[in-house]
C-alpha cells in the first residue's frame, strides 16, 4: 500500500516515529541512514573532455591532416585559418552543451532553505537538509514544504502544486485516508518537496526526502533522460564521415597518379620538389573539397532563424531546435495557458424565466433577477483588480467580476453601493460563501456555491422579481441547466439570497437555509481565439497535436473537440487508464489518441517515448518541474515564459507568450531555416564539386593542374562562406506550411537538392574545361588563370540559381535577398583584387592576361548559371 493509503498511525509506525518528533540522536542516525535531504548532482564531463570531443567528427579530423602536413610544408597561414575555424566551432558546441546541464541545478535551487521541526518535544528551525523520515515538521502560509509527507494535522491548509501537477489551482489538504489508487494532483492527504503553501497552517509526518520524494525522482528522471541529437546532426555527421573518407581516398589516388608520372617521367625534373608540389596540390583539393566553415555556417543560419523566432515570441535556448522544429510531426501541448486563455471566464448563465443568451446592453434594462445574479457574484467575492490593473484572487472569483465589468456593471460602484457588514468565508466541507449587505434598507445575506448544495438549501425561487415557493418542475430546470453546462465542462456555480432581520446582520452557518435561488453561472478556461486557425494550419502541414493534461478527463475533452484538436474517432485516456495498458496496446492506440488526462511525469516521458518509437519528430510543450523530464526526452523541449526555470532550463525554447499559435509560427520558421541549411550546403558542395570534375578530367587526361593550390584556398576563403551566409538568409518557399513533415530518415540531399547539386556542379566543371582548354591555346599560364577566373565567377554567380531549387532567381524576386546581391558583389570586388599588378603574379595571373581572356571567362561562368536556370525551366513545363 501506498503512503496515502493508510492511517496516520500506520504510517508513524511505518517511519517509527511519534506525534512528539524524534530526538537529536535519532534523528543524526538517520541521516547517517538515509543521507542528507538534498539532490545530489551527479558527475559532470569535464570542459575539456567536451572540447576534445568535437575534434572526432571525419572532416575535421581530415581538415587536421591537411593543416598538419601544411605546417610540414611551411604554409603556416592557410593552416592557421582552419586551426581557428575549428577552435571557435569547438567553443560554441562546448558553450551550448554547459548551458543544457543548468536543470538540475535550478532543481536544487527550489528546495526550502529551512524547517520548524519538532525534535526532543521542542519547537525548532533546523536546515531543511537536515530531515530525515519520521521528522514531525510544521507549515503555515508562505512555506515551502521540505520534504514529502503525510498530513497529521490540517487547519484550511492549501497548497499550490502546479510545478509538479501542472495545475495552477490550490489543493486543499487533510487528513482522511485514501482507500483507492490516486494520481499525485488527487492525493489530498500527502505533501510535496518544493511546493508552496499558500493557505492556513498544518502538520505533516516525513515519509521521503531528497531522491525518495516525488521531485526527487523528476531529478532522477532528468539526469537518465536521453539528449537526443537532431535530424540535421545526425545527416551531418553520418555525412561527415562518408565525406571524410571519400576525399581522403580522392587526395591520395590523384598523388599517386602525380606521383606514378613524376616516377616515370623527365629524369631531368626535381623529384623531390615535384612530389612535394604534387602533395602540397592533394592537401589543397582536400581543404577546397571541404568547406571548413559549414559548422559556423550552420550555426549562422540558425542563430538567424533565432532572431526570427524572437519576433514570434519562441526564444531559442538550445540552436539546433530552430532546425528540429521544421521537421517535428508531433506537438504535445499542455492545455491551461497554451491552448487556452488561462483565465477563467464566465461563457453563460441560467436565470429562471429570462434568456440566456446575453444581458442587456443597458444595465438599466436588467430584471431584478440579473441585478441580483451579478450582485451576488460582485459582492460575496474576495478578489479585487489593484491599482496596476492587475487581478488579485481566485481565478473563479475573478471571472465574476470581469463578467460584471464586461456587461457594463463597474464592480467597484456595486460594492461601494452595497458595504459588506459580515461573512462566512468559504469551505470545502459545506461549499458556501456568505456575505451580508443593506440592499434597499433590507440586509440581506448572498450566497455563492456549488449547485447542489444550493438547490438542497433552496426553499425559493425568484421569477420576474418575486420571490416564489420552489417546486419539483422548478428545481428540475436549474438540474438540467446545470447537467448540461457539465457536459460542456463548463464549471457551475449556484446564486442565492436570503433577507434577514432588521438588526440581525450577525450571521452563522444555520443562517444558510431557506435560500432564494436566483440563478446559475457557468464558467471555463476558454481557447485563444487565434488557437482554432493553428490547429487547422498544422494539420495541413502534416503534424499531429495531442493534449497531455493535468486537468479533468471531461473538460480537456471539451476543448479538444471544440478546437478542432480531437476528430470524431479519436479517444481520450486519463493517467490511471494509460499505467494499466501494456506497451503493445498503447503502440496500437497511440494514433487515436489525442488527449491524455490527469497524467504524472512518468506518463509524460511514455507518451513521448511512445511517439519517438515510430520515429517521428515529437514536440513537448511543459511549465511544470514535473513536466522537465519529458520536455528533455522529447526532440525538442518547448518551455513557457511563465513556467518554472527548471522547465526552461530543460527546454529547447520558450514561448514568451505561452501560446500555442507561436508554435506553430515557429515551425513554418523552423521549416525555412532547415531549407535555406540545405541551399546553403547545396551550393557549397555544387561549387566544390565543379572544381573536383574540373581536376579530375586534367589529371585522367594527363594535363597540367587547373588551379595552384593558393588559387584554391583563395576560392575557398572568398565563396564558401558570405554567399552561403547569404543564402540563410532567403524567405520562406510558397509551400513551406503545406507540405508533410520531412522523414527521420530523408537525407540531407533529399528533395531534389542532390539532383541540383550534381547539375550545378557539372556545369560549372564543362565551363571550367572550356575555359581551361581555350586558355592552353596560349599557354599554360593563360589556361590556369582562365580556369581561376572561371570557377571563382561561376562559383559566386551560382548564388542567385541556388536561392531555390524550382524556383528561378527571378521567379523568386531578383532583389528580394539583398545579401546574396551584396555577396556577389563583394566576391566579384575579391577576385578583382587578384588581378591588380601588384598581387596577379602571387595568383599565377600573367600579364599576358587581358580583356579578352577576362570576358571569356566570365562569360562562360555567366552561361553556367543561365543553363541552371533554364533546367528550372524545363523541369517547371515538364512538371505541368
Amino acid at each position: 500500500m501506498a503512503v496515502y493509503q493508510k492511517s496516520i498511525e500506520d504510517v508513524l509506525d511505518d517511519v517509527n516515529t511519534t506525534e512528539n518528533g524524534l530526538t537529536d540522536a535519532e534523528a543524526g542516525r538517520r541521516i547517517d541512514e538515509y543521507g542528507y535531504n538534498e539532490i545530489e548532482e551527479k558527475e559532470k564531463a569535464s570542459t575539456l573532455k567536451l572540447f576534445l570531443e568535437t575534434f572526432k567528427d571525419a572532416m575535421v579530423i581530415v581538415l587536421l591532416v591537411a593543416a598538419g602536413v601544411q605546417i610540414a610544408l611551411g604554409e603556416i597561414a592557410e593552416s592557421a585559418i582552419i586551426f581557428l575555424v575549428l577552435i571557435i566551432n569547438a567553443i560554441i558546441s562546448v558553450a551550448q552543451t554547459k548551458k543544457a546541464e543548468s536543470s538540475l541545478e535550478a532543481l536544487q535551487d527550489m528546495s526550502a532553505p529551512e524547517a520548524n521541526v519538532l525534535r526532543d518535544g521542542t519547537k525548532m528551525t533546523l536546515p531543511a537538509k537536515e530531515l530525515v523520515p519520521g521528522d514531525i515538521v510544521f507549515l503555515e502560509a508562505g512555506d515551502y514544504v521540505p520534504a514529502d509527507g503525510r498530513v497529521i494535522e490540517s487547519g484550511s491548509l492549501k497548497v499550490n502544486e502546479g510545478m509538479l501537477t501542472g495545475e495552477s489551482e490550490a489543493v486543499e489538504k487533510d487528513m482522511k485516508t485514501i482507500a483507492e489508487e490516486a494520481v499525485l494532483g488527487d492525493r489530498t492527504n500527502m505533501l510535496f518537496s518544493s511546493s508552496l503553501v499558500v493557505y492556513g497552517r498544518g502538520t505533516f509526518v516525513v515519509t521521503g526526502t531528497a531522491e525518495q520524494t516525488e521531485i526527487g525522482k523528476i531529478a532522477d528522471m532528468l539526469s537518465t533522460a536521453e539528449q537526443k541529437q537532431t535530424p540535421l546532426q545526425l545527416k551531418l555527421n553520418s555525412f561527415s564521415k562518408k565525406l571524410g573518407i571519400g576525399i581522403l581516398i580522392l587526395c591520395l589516388l590523384i598523388f599517386a597518379v602525380q606521383a606514378a608520372r613524376i616516377w616515370l617521367g623527365d629524369s631531368n625534373v626535381d623529384t623531390t620538389t615535384a612530389l612535394l608540389n604534387a602533395l602540397m596540390f592533394s592537401v589543397a583539393i582536400a581543404v577546397a573539397a571541404i568547406p571548413e566553415a559549414l559548422q559556423s555556417i550552420v550555426t549562422i543560419v540558425l542563430s538567424v532563424g533565432t532572431n526570427k523566432m524572437a519576433k514570434q515570441h519562441a526564444i531559442i535556448r538550445k540552436l539546433p531546435a530552430v532546425e528540429t522544429l521544421g521537421s517535428t510531426s508531433i506537438i504535445c501541448t499542455d492545455k491551461t495557458g497554451t491552448l487556452t486563455q488561462n483565465k477563467m471566464t464566465v461563457t453563460d448563465h441560467f436565470i429562471p424565466g429570462v434568456s440566456n443568451e446575453t444581458l442587456p446592453e443597458n444595465p438599466d434594462e436588467w430584471s431584478m433577477s440579473e441585478k441580483m445574479l451579478v450582485n451576488i457574484g460582485v459582492l460575496c467575492n474576495d478578489s479585487y483588480i489593484n491599482k496596476d490593473g492587475n487581478e488579485i484572487g481566485d481565478p473563479t472569483e475573478v471571472a465574476l467580476i470581469n463578467f460584471a465589468n464586461a456587461n457594463h456593471e463597474d464592480y467597484e460602484e456595486i460594492r461601494n453601493r452595497y458595504p459588506r457588514q459580515a461573512e462566512l468565508p468559504f469551505d470545502s466541507e459545506r461549499k458556501l460563501m456568505s456575505t451580508v449587505h443593506e440592499i434597499d434598507g433590507t440586509p440581506v445575506m448572498l450566497i455563492k456555491g456549488g449547485p447542489d448544495v444550493i438547490f438542497e438549501r433552496a426553499a425559493y425561487v425568484l421569477i420576474d422579481g418575486e420571490e416564489q415557493p420552489v417546486s419539483n418542475e422548478m428545481l428540475q430546470q436549474f438540474h438540467d441547466a446545470y447537467e448540461t453546462f457539465s457536459k460542456q465542462a463548463l464549471r457551475g456555480l449556484a446564486f442565492g439570497y436570503k433577507k434577514l432581520d432588521d438588526n440581525n446582520t450577525a450571521i452563522t452557518h444555520d443562517n444558510e437555509d431557506d435560500i432564494v435561488l436566483t440563478g446559475l453561472v457557468a464558467m471555463m478556461d476558454p481557447p485563444r481565439d487565434a488557437v482554432y486557425g493553428s490547429i487547422e494550419e498544422s494539420k495541413k502541414a502534416g503534424i499531429r497535436t495531442v493534449m497531455i493534461t493535468g486537468d479533468h478527463k471531461i473538460t480537456a475533452q471539451a476543448i479538444g473537440r471544440e478546437i478542432g484538436l480531437m476528430a470524431e474517432e479519436d479517444i481520450a485516456v486519463t493517467g490511471r487508464e494509460l499505467d494499466a495498458m501494456p506497451e503493445e496496446e498503447l503502440e496500437e492506440k497511440l494514433e487515436s489518441i489525442s488527449v491524455y488526462a490527469r497524467v504524472s511525469p512518468e506518463n509524460k516521458i511514455r507518451i513521448v517515448r511512445a511517439w519517438q518509437k515510430k520515429d517521428v519528430i515529437t514536440a513537448m510543450t511543459g511549465d511544470g518541474v514535473n513536466d522537465a523530464p519529458a520536455l528533455k526526452q522529447a526532440d525538442i523541449g518547448i518551455a513557457m515564459g511563465s513556467g518554472t526555470e527548471v522547465a526552461k532550463d530543460s527546454s529547447a525554447m520558450v514561448l514568451t507568450d505561452d501560446n500555442f499559435v507561436s508554435i506553430v509560427n515557429a515551425v513554418g520558421v523552423g521549416r525555412t531555416v532547415f531549407d535555406n541549411i540545405k541551399k546553403a550546403i547545396g551550393y557549397l558542395f555544387a561549387g566544390n564539386l565543379g572544381a573536383i570534375i574540373a581536376i579530375l578530367y586534367a589529371v585522367t587526361l594527363n594535363l597540367p593542374n587547373p588551379f595552384t593550390a593558393l588559387q584554391l584556398l583563395f576560392i575557398n576563403l572568398v565563396n564558401d562562406s558570405l554567399p552561403a551566409i547569404a543564402l540563410g538568409m532567403e524567405k520562406s518557399e510558397p509551400d513551406v506550411m503545406k507540405r508533410k513533415p520531412r522523414n527521420v530518415g530523408e537525407d540531407i540531399f533529399a528533395g531534389g537538392t542532390l539532383k541540383s547539386v550534381i547539375t550545378r556542379g557539372i556545369l560549372i566543371g564543362i565551363a571550367v574545361i572550356i575555359s581551361f582548354h581555350i586558355g592552353l591555346s596560349a599557354s599554360v599560364e593563360i589556361g590556369v588563370a582562365m580556369a581561376f577566373t572561371t570557377l571563382i565567377l561561376s562559383r559566386t554567380l551560382q548564388t542567385f540559381a541556388a536561392r531555390s531549387n524550382t524556383q528561378t532567381a527571378f521567379g523568386a524576386g531578383f532583389f528580394q535577398n539583398k545579401y546574396v546581391i551584396g555577396a556577389v558583389i563583394l566576391g566579384f570586388g575579391l577576385y578583382g583584387m587578384t588581378t591588380l599588378p601588384v598581387v596577379r603574379g602571387i595568383f599565377n595571373i600573367p600579364p599576358e592576361f587581358g580583356m579578352d581572356e577576362w570576358l571569356i571567362s566570365t562569360g562562360l561562368a555567366l552561361a553556367s548559371v543561365i543553363m541552371m536556370e533554364a533546367v528550372k525551366i524545363f523541369q517547371q513545363k515538364m512538371n505541368g
